[in-house]
C-alpha cells in the first residue's frame, strides 16, 4: 500500500526514532508498504518517519542509478566507520521539488536487521552511501536541510509550508467532492 509521505517541517519528521524490538509479520508489511511507496514517488530511499512511523526503519534501492546495487530494508541501522569525502546533490521526499549540495562520507560500514531479522554488514559507496546516510539522518530527526546555511533551509521551509497547504486544501476538495452515502 503506498502511505502519504509526511511533509516538512512536520515535527514527526524531528523526532529520534526509536529501536525496532521485534521483526515480524507488521514490521515487513510497513517494510513492503515503504518500498511500494519510495517506488511510487521515484525515490532512492525512505525512512519509517516519512511515512509518520517512528521506528529505526530505512528501505534503499539505488539500483536504477548504480550498477550493482540491491534493494535493502534495514532495521535499527547502524553506520560504524565511515572513510573520506564527497558533496552530491541531494534531495528528499518530506521536500519535494528541492535539492541542495551536501557533504556527506564518501564510504560508509553499515550494520542492521534485515526484514527476516537476520543481521547484515556491508559497505557502501558512491550514491547507496549516500543514501544511507540520507536515510539514518531521519532516523535522528536530522534532514538533509541542516546541512545547509539558515537562509537557505529558511527559503526551503517557507516553500514547504505552502506545499502542505496545498496539499491539505487539496485533500478538503477531494473530501468535499465526495457523493454523500
Amino acid at each position: 500500500m503506498v502511505r502519504e509521505i509526511v511533509i516538512w517541517p512536520d515535527p514527526v519528521l524531528r523526532e529520534k526514532c526509536l529501536k525496532v524490538e521485534r521483526v515480524d509479520d507488521e514490521l515487513r508489511g510497513l517494510i513492503d508498504d515503504m518500498f511500494e511507496t519510495m517506488y511510487a514517488s521515484n525515490g532512492v530511499g525512505l525512512a519509517a518517519p516519512q511515512v509518520g512511523v517512528n521506528a529505526r526503519v530505512v528501505v534503499i534501492d539505488s539500483s536504477p542509478r548504480q550498477e550493482g546495487a540491491k534493494p535493502l530494508a534495514l532495521v535499527n541501522p547502524v553506520i560504524t566507520k565511515t572513510e573520506g569525502e564527497r558533496v552530491y546533490e541531494e534531495g528528499c521526499l518530506s521536500i519535494p521539488g528541492e535539492a541542495e549540495e551536501v557533504l556527506r562520507a564518501d564510504k560508509v560500514w553499515v550494520t542492521a536487521l534485515d526484514r527476516d531479522g537476520k543481521e547484515l554488514s556491508f559497505e557502501a559507496d558512491g550514491l547507496l552511501a549516500i543514501a544511507v546516510q540520507h536515510e539514518l539522518d531521519h532516523l535522528e530527526g536530522t534532514l538533509f536541510v541542516d546541512h545547509l546555511s539558515t537562509l537557505k533551509r529558511e527559503l526551503i521551509k517557507r516553500r514547504m509550508k505552502r506545499v502542505k497547504a496545498e496539499r491539505e486544501a487539496e485533500k478538503t476538495k477531494k473530501k468535499a467532492e465526495q457523493p454523500a452515502v
